[in-house]
C-alpha cells in the first residue's frame, strides 16, 4: 500500500503515467455532482447525440471563449427536460430550440433545460447551447486538465485542451458521458490570424474575418468527447501518405516553425507506430479522418485523430526508459503509446470511466507489442515485466460505476502485466493477435463494457477467465505460488486469491519446463531425481513464495 502524499510526490518527481488526470482527485465518498456527471441520467436517457457543430471564439489575450454548440439529437422516448453539461467558471447563457429561448435550471455543473416543443419519439431535432468566460486552467496539463494558455518560444500563444477524466464540459457544453459518442462533428475555431487552430479530422475550409480566421474541421466518425480538441499555435505542416490495411491514409505533422526539421526526423516513429498496429490490432480505425500528431504545450494526449505530442522530441518518456531495460529508449513513449489509443479509447470506448483500464492497459500493452513487432518478443517481454517496478497495487483497478469514478493508476502498468499473462495462458501468439485484431472488429466504434470485453476474451481464448479477471480486476492482491521442496518432491500451491482462482503456471525443474496447476489446496508432484533448480517464468504477474 502506498498513501495518498506519497503518490503524489512520486507523481511529481518522476515520470509515471501521462493521462490519469483522475488520479490526484480520487476519493472514497461522493456528492450529488459526481453522480450528476458520471450517470446516465433520465435527462440523458431520452435522446442520442447524433451531430455536434462547436461554432466558438477562442480570445488568447484574455483567455476567453465564447461561441455555441448546436446539438443535432434523435428522440428515444419522449421526454421535456435535457441535461446538458457546462463546468464553471463558464457560463451556459442561453439555450435556443426552433427560435425560441428556453428556461434553464442550473445545478453545479449540470444545466437542465426545459423543452417547449413535444419531442416525439424517432424525431430528429437540433438545440443550439451558448455559452462563454474564461474556462478552467490546466496548471500541470495533463494531469489536471483544461486550457493551456502558454507562449511559444518566440512569444506567440500556444494554447491546447486537455480533458480525460475531468471531462470535455471543462471547455465545451456537450452531453459529457462516454456512453454516448457523437456520430460526426464540425469544428469551427476563430483565432486571431497570425495563428492557426487544429483539431479533429480533415480541414474542410479556412475563412478570414478581419483579424482573424476560422478554421472548420469536420469529423466524419464516432468520437468520445473527451478526444475532442483544439490546439492554437503558430504552426507549419508537413505531411507522409501511409498505404495500409483499408488503403491510402493521409498523416499529417503539425509543430513550430522551429521544431520543423527535428520533428520530420523524430517523427518517422509515426508511420513504424502504425504499422505495427495495424498488424496486431487491426486496421486503423479513421482513415476518412486522417491521422495528426500536433504539438502541444503539454506532454500529450490521445486526442482522436489528432494525437498531440509534447515529449521534447525525445526518445522514451521525456528521455528515460519506463521499464528501467533499455527497450523502453527505441521509440518515442508518446507516438507510441498515444496512438495506441487510437485503437482503445477512440475506436473502443468505455462506457463508464470506471473501466477505464480497457483504455490504458491495453494502450499501455501496446508499447510492448510495438517492441515484440520490431525488437522480437524476449524484448517485449523485458520491457512489460521491467514495468512491475512501477505498480502500485493501492486499490483495483476497476473504479467505482456512475460517479465519474477512475481506478487505481495501475490501469496501466498492472493492466498491461495482466494481458501479458494472458498471452501465455493462450499458448499461441498468432491466435492472440487475432483476437486482439478480432476486438477492434467486433467492437469497432463502439461504446462497451468490462463484463462485455472479458466475454469476448473468454469466449475467443476458450478459457473461463472470470476468476482471472477477478483476480486482477478487482482486487489488489497478488496470486502467489506458495512452495516447498523436499528431495525430488515439490509441494505447492496458490495464495492471496480469489475464489475459485486456479490459472496455470509454466515453471522449470532442473531446467525442463512444464506446467504447474495450482489450486489452493496443496497439491504434489515428484520428479526423476533430486530437484536441484525450480524457477517460475517470469512472464506469468505473480509472487513467489518459497516456504
Amino acid at each position: 500500500m502506498i498513501n495518498r502524499i506519497y503518490l503524489l510526490l512520486l507523481l511529481l518527481t518522476i515520470p509515471f503515467s501521462i493521462e490519469a488526470q483522475g488520479l490526484l482527485s480520487e476519493k472514497s465518498s461522493f456528492t450529488r455532482q459526481d453522480t450528476l456527471r458520471g450517470s446516465i441520467t433520465p435527462e440523458r436517457s431520452w435522446w442520442d447525440l447524433t451531430y455536434y457543430h462547436l461554432d466558438i471564439k477562442v480570445d488568447p489575450d484574455k483567455k476567453f471563449i465564447s461561441g455555441k454548440n448546436t446539438i443535432q439529437y434523435k428522440v428515444l422516448e419522449d421526454h421535456s427536460v435535457m441535461q446538458i453539461d457546462l463546468q464553471t467558471p463558464l457560463n451556459l447563457t442561453k439555450a435556443v430550440q426552433n427560435g425560441k429561448e428556453l428556461q434553464i435550471k442550473h445545478d453545479g455543473n449540470a444545466h437542465f433545460i426545459n423543452l417547449i416543443e413535444k419531442q416525439k419519439t424517432g424525431d430528429l431535432n437540433a438545440i443550439e447551447i451558448y455559452y462563454e468566460g474564461n474556462p478552467r486552467e490546466a496548471v500541470r496539463a495533463p494531469w489536471d486538465g483544461g486550457i493551456s494558455w502558454k507562449k511559444d518560444p518566440k512569444g506567440n500563444h500556444f494554447v491546447a485542451s486537455s480533458c480525460q477524466g475531468l471531462g470535455a464540459s471543462v471547455w465545451w457544453p456537450c452531453k459529457d458521458h462516454m456512453y454516448d459518442e457523437v456520430d460526426s462533428m464540425l469544428i469551427s475555431v476563430n483565432v486571431p490570424k497570425n495563428l492557426m487552430n487544429i483539431s479533429n479530422g480533415r480541414l474542410k475550409n479556412i475563412e478570414q474575418y478581419g483579424d482573424t480566421k476560422t478554421y472548420h474541421w469536420f469529423v466524419n466518425n464516432p468520437i468520445n468527447n473527451y478526444g475532442v480538441n483544439i490546439n492554437i499555435g503558430d504552426y507549419t505542416n508537413f505531411s507522409d501518405v501511409y498505404y495500409g490495411e483499408d488503403g491510402r491514409l493521409d498523416m499529417n505533422y503539425y509543430v513550430l516553425k522551429d521544431s520543423l526539421e527535428k520533428a520530420k526526423e523524430h517523427f518517422k516513429d509515426a508511420p513504424k507506430m502504425m504499422k505495427a498496429f495495424e498488424h496486431w490490432f487491426g486496421k486503423y480505425p479513421f482513415y476518412e479522418d486522417s491521422f495528426k500528431l500536433v504539438e502541444v504545450p503539454y506532454l500529450g494526449m490521445e486526442h482522436q485523430s489528432c494525437v498531440t505530442y509534447g515529449n521534447k522530441y525525445k526518445k522514451g518518456y521525456l528521455g528515460s526508459d519506463l521499464s528501467g531495460t533499455g527497450w523502453g529508449l527505441k521509440f518515442d513513449f508518446i507516438i507510441v503509446h498515444e496512438s495506441g489509443h487510437e485503437w482503445f479509447a477512440n475506436n473502443i470506448t468505455n462506457i463508464d470511466i470506471a473501466d477505464m483500464w480497457i483504455h490504458e492497459s491495453f494502450t499501455t500493452y501496446s508499447e510492448n507489442l510495438f517492441l515484440d513487432y520490431y525488437y522480437g518478443k524476449e524484448a517485449a517481454a523485458e520491457y512489460v515485466i521491467g514495468t512491475r517496478e512501477r505498480i502500485l497495487n493501492d486499490v483495483p483497478l476497476i473504479g467505482t460505476y456512475n460517479v465519474n469514478s477512475e481506478g487505481s493508476s495501475d490501469i496501466y502498468f498492472k493492466g498491461a502485466n495482466m494481458l501479458h499473462t494472458l498471452r501465455q495462458l493462450i499458448e499461441d501468439d498468432e491466435k492472440w493477435r487475432q483476437i486482439l485484431r478480432g476486438l477492434n472488429k467486433d467492437f469497432y466504434h463502439q461504446t462497451v463494457t468490462t463484463q462485455q470485453i472479458e466475454s469476448y476474451l473468454s469466449e475467443k481464448t476458450g478459457i473461463d477467465l472470470t476468476e482471472f479477471f477477478n483476480q486482477y480486476l478487482r482486487t489488489t492482491k497478488i496470486p502467489t505460488l506458495e512452495y516447498t521442496i523436499e528431495e525430488n518432491t515439490l509441494k505447492y500451491r496458490w495464495t492471496n486469491i480469489v475464489d475459485k482462482f486456479d490459472m496455470p503456471i509454466q515453471i522449470s525443474i532442473n531446467e525442463k519446463e512444464q506446467w504447474l496447476f495450482p489450486k489452493s489446496d496443496w497439491k504434489t508432484i515428484t520428479a526423476a531425481s533430486k530437484i536441484t533448480s525450480f524457477n517460475v517464468d517470469p512472464d506469468f504477474y505473480v509472487e513467489v513464495n518459497k516456504l
